[in-house]
C-alpha cells in the first residue's frame, strides 16, 4: 500500500457503514471525511475536493431516484480529478457499465475489504488494470446461473426505466408487486 496519505469522500447513506470505513481509511494515514446524502457530497466536494471518492449505488436522497449513477456527473465537475470507485451490495453487469461510463475509476461489490478498495485506487493512479495488480479477481469461467441472467436483465431494464418500478414491471411484462418482491431478495451469485 501507498503510505501516502490522500484526501477522501466517503459517501454512503449507511451511516454506520461510513463511519467504520472512513475510521479504517484514518488507521492508514488517509484523511476521510463522509457525506450521508447527495447535498453534503456536493457540498464537501466543493469545498475541499478530495482526491479519491468512495460512494455507494443505492444512495437516498437525489432528485427522487435512490441511484449514485446519478450524483457521479456533479461529483466529476466538482473534483475533475479525483478518482471514484462505486460500491454495491446489489452488484450487476449493467450498473456496473453505466458507472464506468459516466466516470467512475472502478465498481466493487460489497462487502469490500480496506485494503482491497486502497489497491483499486492506486492501480488506477499508478495506470495499472486492477486485473494486473491483482486487486480484482479474474472474471468466473462458469456461463452465469439463469436466476442470475434474469437478476442482471432486470437491473438492466431498470436502469433504463431511470429506477421506476413501474415503467419497469410494464417493460418486462411483470406484475409491479412481483418485480418489487424479486427486487427485494438478494441477487444470486451464480
Amino acid at each position: 500500500m501507498s503510505l501516502v496519505a490522500r484526501n477522501m469522500l466517503v459517501v454512503d447513506d449507511d451511516e454506520a457503514f461510513s463511519l467504520v470505513l472512513c475510521r479504517a481509511l484514518a488507521r492508514r494515514g488517509h484523511r476521510a471525511v463522509r457525506a450521508c446524502n447527495a447535498a453534503d457530497a456536493l457540498a464537501l466536494a466543493e469545498t475541499d475536493p478530495p482526491e479519491r471518492i468512495v460512494l455507494d449505488l443505492n444512495l437516498a436522497g437525489w432528485s427522487g431516484s435512490e441511484n449514485g449513477l446519478s450524483l457521479i456527473s456533479p461529483l466529476r465537475q466538482a473534483c475533475p480529478d479525483a478518482r471514484i470507485v462505486l460500491l454495491t451490495g446489489y452488484a450487476s453487469i449493467a450498473t456496473a457499465v453505466d458507472a464506468i461510463k459516466l466516470g467512475a475509476t472502478h465498481y466493487l461489490a460489497k462487502p469490500v475489504d480496506v485494503d482491497t478498495l486502497l489497491g483499486v485506487f492506486e492501480a488506477a493512479e499508478a495506470g495499472v488494470s486492477t486485473e494486473e495488480s491483482g486487486a480484482a479477481q479474474p472474471p468466473p469461467v462458469e456461463p452465469l446461473s439463469v436466476d442470475r441472467l434474469e437478476w442482471e436483465h432486470i437491473q438492466r431494464v431498470l436502469n433504463e426505466h431511470e429506477g421506476n418500478i413501474s415503467a419497469t414491471a410494464r417493460a418486462l411484462k411483470m406484475h409491479r408487486r412481483t418485480l418489487q418482491r424479486k427486487l427485494g431478495k438478494h441477487p444470486v451469485k451464480n
